[in-house]
């Protein structure tokens, strides 16, 4: 991306990576977009889900692997966290917030990420169970991953105690980890933990940034004309001047002080601009990487594309690098 600031770069695929992405585009161009709030759909989706979570535990043990289910309280927030811990001593943490519009998702929908975060970076991972806004209110979804955040920062949370924690999102999970992050700041030693996030091609305007308000009709899995009704239905109650304001609008929050980051986003994903302009305010304040990723469309490292294999793969080793600059052995 020649004259681009340096925070900004284009991924850099191979022929053959593209050509793959590219006849990928083609079949999701054949499938219909999501849109939030047919309950129908959701119902639908959500229980495909959880068929496809059958064996979960058997899948964990084949890479020695297990998971606890907690129910944790803070301030008389009450949230369900996953945990899966690697076999070795932790050389860190990753608090995990899953994507899924707000109105789809589960806790070990990510476990194939986390399960190879979790070997190759000696992380434990905490993925947080919020609540769904077909049930609840936004803000709600934002005191669940809060809560989650301030139990796992807690200094009375031995277990994890002195380790750097990285937060990471996709999409809808992104916009939720960068609101935890700015509402952390009212607590400022559980904020200086936090040594990194990283972000996959987050919602950071509820009001819509330019490339979601632009989005043709032939934007690739998501509605891309429908979308800035859809987020509108998120938060019924508000105008658009209340949507922007932070957290519900993170882009427009305070970055002063805000740890490391590394971002993607899709070049064919109407949320775009939301990285874009997210990493040009962010890089005012940290060391931002934020890549596009060519002819990608929203949702790309859920794919079987080798270009989504390489970028999971620079994501691990970017948490790896960060906890080994930043773990102290107890």
């Amino acid at each position: 991306m020649s004259g681009q600031p340096a925070y900004l770069t284009r991924w850099p695929a191979s022929p053959q990576q593209l050509e793959q992405v590219q006849a990928f585009n083609k079949k999701l161009a054949r499938l219909p977009r999501l849109k939030l709030f047919n309950r129908a759909v959701l119902r639908l989706v959500q229980g495909l889900l959880r068929v496809s979570q059958l064996g979960a535990a058997r899948r964990l043990r084949k890479h020695g692997l297990r998971a606890e289910t907690r129910r944790v309280e803070i301030d008389g927030v009450a949230v369900s966290v996953r945990i899966i811990r690697p076999a070795t001593q932790a050389k860190g943490v990753v608090l995990d917030i899953h994507g899924g519009a707000w109105v789809i998702g589960n806790a070990q929908m990510n476990d194939k990420f986390n399960i190879a975060m979790v070997k190759e970076c000696e992380v434990a991972v905490v993925s947080v169970d919020y609540r769904l806004a077909v049930s609840a209110p936004m803000e709600a979804l934002i005191e669940d991953c809060l809560g989650a955040a301030r139990w796992l920062l807690d200094a009375d949370n031995s277990e994890f105690a002195g380790l750097p924690v990285t937060l990471v999102g996709e999409s809808a999970g992104a916009h939720l980890a960068l609101a935890t992050l700015l509402r952390l700041k009212r607590w400022p030693a559980l904020f200086a933990r936090v040594t990194g996030a990283l972000l996959y091609y987050g919602v950071y305007d509820l009001t819509g940034t330019p490339s979601v308000r632009a989005a043709p009709p032939e934007t690739l899995l998501l509605d891309g004309p429908g979308m800035v009704d859809a987020m509108r239905m998120l938060t019924p109650e508000l105008s658009d001047e209340q949507r922007r304001a932070p957290p519900l609008s993170p882009l427009y929050g305070d970055f002063t002080g805000f740890p490391p980051a590394l971002m993607f986003a899709g070049e064919q994903d109407p949320l775009l601009d939301d990285s874009c302009l997210l990493a040009e305010r962010w890089c005012r304040s940290a060391e931002v990487e934020c890549h596009v990723l060519p002819s990608s469309p929203h949702g790309v490292i859920h794919f079987p594309l080798a270009l989504a294999a390489d970028v999971l793969a620079y994501a691990r080793s970017w948490i790896a690098a960060r906890n080994a600059a930043c773990y102290r052995p107890k």
